[in-house]
Order: C-alpha cells, then structure tokens, then sequence
C-alpha cells in the first residue's frame, strides 16, 4: 500500500499520468468540491489547463444517505437511478432534492462568485477526487458532465476501491486510478495529511488558478 503525503503529492503523481493532455485548449479540470480541489489544483497547473469545480450533491435514500438514488448537478441536472427511486414515494424524493438542491445552490454561489455558469460543450474533462469510496459521487459527476455537454469525460484519483474503480470504468472515457486494493480501507488510510478540506482553500485555489 502506498501512501502520499498530501493532496498535493496526489496531484502531482496523478498529473505525470496524465501528460499526454499537456497543451490540449479543449481540456478542463474539474474538482470535485471540496476534497478534489486540492488535488485537481496541481494538475490544472501541470497541465496548464483551467481548473473550475464541480458542485455535485448526492441523492440519498432518507434512511440510508450513503445508498444513492440519483444526484444533482448544476444548471438543473438531475440524474435518477430509476431502480433504486422506485422504491421512495414522490414526497420523500422532493423532500431530500430540496435539501439538497439548496445546499448546491449555496455552494455554486460561494465558488462561483459571479463567475459565468459551467459550460462544458465540446470540452475533455477530468473529473478529479481525492479518493473513491462508494464511487457513487464520482459516477453522478460523470453523468453531470455528460448532461453538461462534455465531449470525453476522464476520472482522476489517486485511490479507490476496486468496486468502485470497475463501476467508473464502466462509466467514464478513462479512468486513471493508480490503486485500487480489492482490499480497500477508507480513503484517509492513503494519506498522511488527510484534513477537512474547507471552502477558503477552495476559493484560494480558484483564484491561484484563474
């Protein structure tokens, strides 16, 4: 098992193997708020391509948050595991989009600042995390960014289960995920440094970026 010191040193490894898009105009790198964005930090700059976040709010089953039955994205996106809702009634589901609709909204206010909405028509994105669990955020954001026009949709981490690395294989364009143990601990077992990544290193790390 290998263990990196910070988010940076993530960035850093995960943007070696991301070299061949190195002067790619159609690429964006996108944190996933607010973990990723230490992380896709790096990359955008060893890229050299423009780093933006991407406020993805999971829809939780109300008796089981971590069990998604669809997620959020900006601009209106909602994506839906019919299977899954099926099982909820119309008002739970409005109940828990509610509540998370209006946390989305806060967070895209906040980082956005005035900034014009996510377009990502045409674009190559890679979709950056500090790490896969579930996988279930990392999937919602890759649908996101299909309903938002993406053109290739690349998911970055520098670990994650390997449940989680099959399902995104699935998904996305490319998955560039060093480690992925069919023996998996949570995420902050592969950091040294593994602290709650707040809104002011989000916004400082846009603005250093911009």
């Amino acid at each position: 098992m290998t263990t990196y010191r910070d988010r940076a040193e993530a960035g850093r490894m995960l943007a070696d193997r991301l070299s061949a898009l190195v002067g790619d105009p159609d690429v964006i790198v996108l944190g996933l708020v607010r973990g990723g964005v230490p992380v896709a930090e790096v990359i955008a700059q060893r890229l050299g391509a423009p780093l933006d976040v991407l406020v993805v709010r999971k829809l939780g089953m109300p008796w089981a948050r971590e069990v998604a039955f669809g997620a959020l994205g900006p601009g209106g996106v909602q994506v839906l595991n019919d299977i899954v809702a099926s099982r909820l009634s119309p008002e739970d589901i409005a109940e828990v989009r509610q509540r998370e609709q209006a946390e989305l909204e806060r967070r895209e206010r906040l980082y956005r600042a005035g900034r014009p909405p996510l377009d990502l028509t045409g674009r190559t994105a890679v979709i950056v995390d500090d790490g896969l669990a579930t996988g279930a955020t990392a999937r919602a954001a890759v649908q996101v960014v299909r309903h938002l026009g993406g053109r290739r949709v690349i998911v970055a981490v520098p670990v994650g289960s390997q449940e989680a690395y099959e399902m995104l294989s699935a998904e996305a364009d490319q998955i560039v995920c060093p480690q992925h143990p069919a023996e998996f601990m949570a995420v902050s077992a592969y950091y040294d440094d593994f602290h709650e990544v707040s809104d002011d290193e989000v916004i400082d790390a846009l603005k250093a970026t911009a």
